[in-house]
C-alpha cells in the first residue's frame, strides 16, 4: 500500500506544455503514472506527446478524464490562481511544485483549498512518490524501490540522498513525501505521519526536518503520543548561524525554537532515533525494527 498516491491515481499536469511542466510529465509518463490530461488556458483541444489531452480550463479537463489529483507547474505569479482554480474542480489531492509562491498568497489558498475539501502538497515541494506504483511531481524514480518505510521531509535533496542510502541497503520505501519547506504549506509533518500510521504496509517512518519553525517539535510529540510504528529522523542546518535563512524560506532560526539543537532534543524526548549524518539513517531504521 501507500499514501495519497497509488497506481489509481489519475493525474492531470497544470502547465503541462512549459518548460518544466512538459519535462516532468514526460517523466512521470515513462514511470507509468497515469496522466490523463494537462491544461494550459489558450491551448485547448491539443496533445501533448501525440496522446494526452490538454485542455484550457482544470474544470473541464476533470470532466473529460476523471482526473483524481493534479500537478501544478507554472510561475509563481500564477500559482495560488491555479491552486484554487483546480480546488474549485474539486479535485481531491493537488500538489504545487512551484517555488517563490508569496506568503500572502498562500493565506488564501490554504483557507480556500481546506473549505473546499482538497488536500495540498506544497507550494515549493518535489512532490511525492510511490515506488512501483505512481511519481508525481519531480522526485528521480530510479533511486525508489518498493518496500515497508515511509518517508516525509521538508528537503527535497535530503529526501534524494536518503532514500538513495536506503534503496542501496535494500530498504524500500511506501511512498515519499516532500512537504516543502515555505512557512505556509498544505500539508505537514503530522498529516504524513497519520497516513502512515494507518497505512498497513507502512512498517517505519523517516522524518527529516531543518532549522525554523516548530513543525518539527509537534511531530515529534505526535509520535510519542499517537504512533505505534518506529520513527527515525535527521535535522538539516546544525551548523545554520542565527538570523540567517538557509535554503527555504522556512528555514530560518528565531529564538531558541527553530534551532536544529532544539529539534533533534525533541526528537530524542519522544522516542525519535536522530541521525548525525544523512547516511546515518539505515542503521538507525536497522536498529528501529528489530
Amino acid at each position: 500500500m501507500s499514501i495519497f498516491v497509488d497506481k489509481n491515481t489519475r493525474l492531470l499536469v497544470q502547465g503541462i506544455t512549459g518548460r518544466d511542466g512538459s519535462f516532468h510529465a514526460k517523466q512521470m509518463i515513462e514511470y507509468g503514472t497515469q496522466v490523463v490530461g494537462g491544461v494550459t488556458p489558450g491551448k485547448g483541444g491539443q496533445k501533448f506527446e501525440e496522446k494526452v489531452p490538454i485542455f484550457n480550463t482544470v474544470a473541464e479537463a476533470v470532466k473529460q478524464t476523471g482526473a483524481n489529483a493534479t500537478v501544478i507547474y507554472v510561475p509563481p505569479m500564477f500559482a495560488a490562481d491555479a491552486m484554487m482554480e483546480a480546488a474549485d474542480a474539486r479535485i481531491p489531492f493537488i500538489v504545487c511544485i512551484t517555488e517563490g509562491v508569496p506568503v500572502l498568497d498562500m493565506t488564501r489558498v490554504y483557507l480556500y483549498v481546506r473549505e473546499k475539501g482538497s488536500r495540498l502538497l506544497g507550494p515549493n515541494c518535489p512532490g511525492l512518490i510511490s515506488p512501483g506504483e505512481s511519481k508525481v511531481g519531480i522526485i528521480p524514480g530510479r533511486i525508489c524501490t518498493p518496500g515497508p518505510i515511509g518517508l516525509v521531509s521538508r528537503s527535497g535533496t535530503l529526501t534524494y540522498e536518503v532514500v538513495y542510502q536506503m534503496t542501496r541497503a535494500k530498504m524500500g520505501q511506501t511512498t515519499c513525501v516532500g512537504i516543502g519547506g515555505d512557512p505556509i504549506n498544505g500539508t505537514n509533518f503530522i498529516d504524513c505521519l497519520e497516513a502512515f500510521e494507518k497505512d498497513a504496509k507502512t512498517t517505519a517512518v523517516v522524518m527529516i526536518g531543518e532549522i525554523g519553525g516548530t513543525d518539527e517539535q509537534d511531530a515529534a510529540k505526535f509520535v510519542k503520543e499517537k504512533m505505534t510504528k518506529p520513527v527515525v529522523g535527521f535535522i538539516a542546518g546544525q551548523t545554520a548561524p542565527p538570523g540567517r535563512r538557509m535554503g527555504h524560506a522556512g528555514a530560518i532560526i528565531s529564538g531558541s525554537a527553530g534551532t536544529a539543537a532544539e529539534k533533534m532534543q525533541a526528537f530524542e524526548e519522544n522516542g525519535v532515533g536522530v541521525a548525525k549524518r544523512p547516511i546515518d539513517v539505515v542503521d538507525l531504521l536497522k536498529r528501529a525494527m528489530r
